[in-house]
């Protein structure tokens, strides 16, 4: 059975599983959902309507508080003892100890002038007999003002109180603190899209607006309720929806407009949803997960077998292939041994003439004296690749040897130098001179070098690097082979040691390669690793012990 045709079969029941177990959990979901958001819809509006009344109730009081403070002064003090300006100033000296919500205080005539008056401006020859707020005191023996700009220059509002006192009439007047009066309506401010604010009748702002701008400017409220109570309102602000609580503050004309971003509020919820569709899909992950390791495992197990049995049989092939190749060289080595040695014998006899000076001093005998050196040079090159060669032949039996890795990449490259050197490609070593030798199988260990560095050399094709670096490292000692190849794509990198895994053309790759190498470094007691970067080469890195699996007999020990 082909590999599509098991992902084809996994991947259909897994879906069939999915479909039949998350279609009732989520429309469990979607009902638990619908209900909560009504539940806390519902509590949105109660809580908005709490905090409306809270808030008229704490400006009332704070209004109220003002009002009897003044009253109280003007009733235990005399007019002849308030506008007595040392007196006046005693007076607005101790109630700003205890309470600074008052800017300034006055005592006004029945003509509008000013008596006496405390504060940071210059109003004494102030005469209020023509201001609206004077009638209007003047008539209801209290007022309380709109907030106004007036002689001040900046938005402000009073409270002034009526005092008759043996036929004579005065007033006591106090200027609010703004900043402290607007901190009680801003403080109740909630999230980025809240607001808070008191208008008159007349739409204009008595305090600053998050988004309506400056007091006194006059806003657009699209409701005006007319009830006592608080009132709950909902509209569109610049396309932003907006929930209001809207309710009339006592002996006032004012009202207290308290606005949030039903969306904002809401957003608890929202992340209450989003923990729930966590919730949910973790449970869907769960089903996924259990239904995919189910039905997997077969598969799995499946082909684990198949990849064993072909890794088997492919290590079987390759260990024949190599065992021939060392007969091979063994054979090649010690036919070619027997005429290199006549050869080097005959160069020695003809030096040897040389020297005794039978040939005389003709220039033919420099010529001749050079040849021969040429010929040791040569026979000498020949005899150090058949060396190897029978090297590499003594090698094909398992064995456990003490092992220079250094001299390993060296002999090792060297076989390759021809092929490098054709395809212009530089091999640059680095060394550590301080390696420990480690005991494993030299002529396993050569071999897994050997693959990856013709596995760099067939990457890079043409000009390019391979980097060799060892190391020392815990309990053992690292090699790195690096190319300057194209790379290997992020989708290929966790298959690269699979067996039958190749991205070379038909016929050009059997994809046994790296899996006969992960193996036989398993094997060795040490691992590879692949670090790839497209466009930036390949590097793997090989760990090996000091000390490898002891074998006996060419195997493992227990």
């Amino acid at each position: 059975m082909s590999s599509s045709t098991y992902s084809r079969l996994k991947w259909y029941l897994v879906l069939i599983t999915l479909v039949f177990s998350l279609i009732p959990l989520f429309a469990l979901g979607y009902v638990i959902h619908y209900e909560f958001r009504q539940t806390y819809e519902e509590k949105l509006t109660d809580n908005l309507r709490l905090m409306v009344s809270n808030r008229r109730d704490a400006i009332s009081m704070f209004l109220n508080e003002r009002v009897v403070q003044l009253q109280m002064l003007a009733d235990i003090h005399s007019f002849a003892e308030m506008s007595n300006q040392a007196y006046l100033n005693k007076v607005f000296d101790a109630i700003h100890g205890t309470s600074s919500s008052f800017f300034d205080i006055g005592v006004i005539g029945q003509n509008g002038s000013h008596e006496a008056y405390c504060g940071p401006f210059d109003l004494m020859e102030v005469n209020y007999r023509d201001e609206p707020w004077f009638h209007q005191a003047m008539l209801k023996g209290l007022y309380i003002s709109d907030v106004f700009m007036g002689f001040r220059n900046f938005p402000h509002f009073i409270i002034a109180v009526k005092r008759q006192e043996a036929g004579r009439t005065w007033i006591l007047r106090a200027t609010i603190d703004s900043e402290i009066f607007t901190s009680l309506v801003r403080n109740v401010r909630t999230g980025k899209q809240g607001d808070a604010y008191i208008v008159n009748d007349q739409d204009v702002l008595q305090t600053p607006a998050r988004f309506g701008g400056k007091a006194l400017t006059k806003v657009n409220l699209p409701v005006h309720p007319q009830g006592e109570g608080v009132e709950i309102q909902s509209w569109r602000r610049d396309d932003v929806p907006v929930i209001a609580g809207i309710t009339p503050l006592p002996n006032t004309n004012w009202r207290l407009v308290i606005m949030e971003n039903p969306e904002e509020e809401l957003s608890p919820l929202m992340r209450t949803s989003s923990l729930i569709y966590a919730l949910f899909g973790a449970c869907a992950l769960m089903i996924f997960v259990g239904a995919y390791v189910t039905v997997s495992a077969a598969v799995s197990r499946l082909r684990a077998s198949d990849r064993q049995r072909a890794a088997m049989d492919a290590a079987v092939m390759q260990s024949s292939k190599m065992a021939s190749l060392g007969k091979l060289a063994a054979g090649v080595a010690h036919e070619v041994n027997n005429p290199l040695s006549i050869i080097r014998e005959s160069a020695g006899w003809i030096r040897d003439i040389i020297n005794d000076g039978e040939l005389g001093d003709s220039p033919a005998v420099d010529e001749l004296q050079e040849a021969v050196s040429d010929i040791d040079r040569h026979v000498e090159r020949a005899r150090t690749v058949t060396h190897r060669m029978l090297g590499f032949a003594r090698r094909m039996e398992p064995l456990q040897e003490d092992v220079d890795l250094n001299m390993l990449v060296n002999q090792t490259a060297s076989f390759l130098e021809n092929e490098t050197r054709h395809r212009n490609i530089e091999v640059v070593t680095e060394l550590d001179p301080d390696l420990p030798l480690i005991t494993t199988d030299a002529n396993q260990v050569q071999q897994v070098i050997l693959n990856l560095l013709e596995n760099a050399i067939d990457a890079i094709d043409r000009d390019g690097q391979i980097s060799v670096v060892t190391r020392t490292a815990d309990n053992g000692v690292v090699l790195n082979i690096a190319d300057s190849g194209p790379g290997i794509p992020k989708e290929n990198l966790s298959k690269v040691f699979d067996p039958f895994f190749t991205t070379k053309p038909t016929g050009e790759g059997t994809g046994l390669g790296l899996s006969i190498v992960y193996s036989t470094m398993n094997k060795l007691g040490g691992s590879i690793r692949v670090n790839s970067e497209p466009g930036q080469g390949t590097t793997f890195t090989l760990r090996l012990p000091l000390a490898g699996p002891k074998l006996t007999g060419g195997k493992e020990e227990a």
